[in-house]
């Protein structure tokens, strides 16, 4: 080594050498080379498959539980349509039977007045301002 200070590029220079370095040492160590890299290797593939395999049956599940659900929406949007439509029809019926009352009521109303009026007009009583 000298004394003289390194400029830039030679410290770059010499970090991508150690660096170089350190991945050969790596690679040597555990590259293909090394006698369990191909059963370790073998255990991820086999890890990745059962894990894309659980993923996908999950996504399946999944699937099926968003359909019955939609399904049970459906269901439950139909008896609500089917329930309300019948509480129309009964608040209709209950409206037409109060209709009905009221002119039942009125009917016997206009009877009663009749029937007084005729009274009177038997027994020759005038009702009405006095002259």
């Amino acid at each position: 080594m000298s004394f003289k200070p390194q400029g830039h590029n030679e410290r770059a220079q010499s970090a991508a050498a150690a660096k170089k370095a350190q991945l050969e040492q790596f690679r040597a160590k555990f590259g293909a080379n090394d006698p369990n890299f191909a059963a370790r290797q073998a255990e991820r593939v086999a890890t990745a498959q059962a894990r894309a395999e659980r993923q996908a049956e999950r996504d399946k599940q999944k699937a099926l539980e968003r359909e019955e659900a939609a399904k049970r929406a459906e269901a439950e949007r139909i008896e609500r349509e089917i329930a309300e439509a019948a509480a129309r029809e009964e608040a209709e019926r209950l409206a037409r039977e109060e209709a009905d009352r009221m002119v039942a009521v009125e009917a016997a109303a206009k009877a009663e007045r009749d029937r007084r009026y005729a009274e009177r007009k038997a027994r020759g009583v005038k009702r009405g301002p006095k002259k």
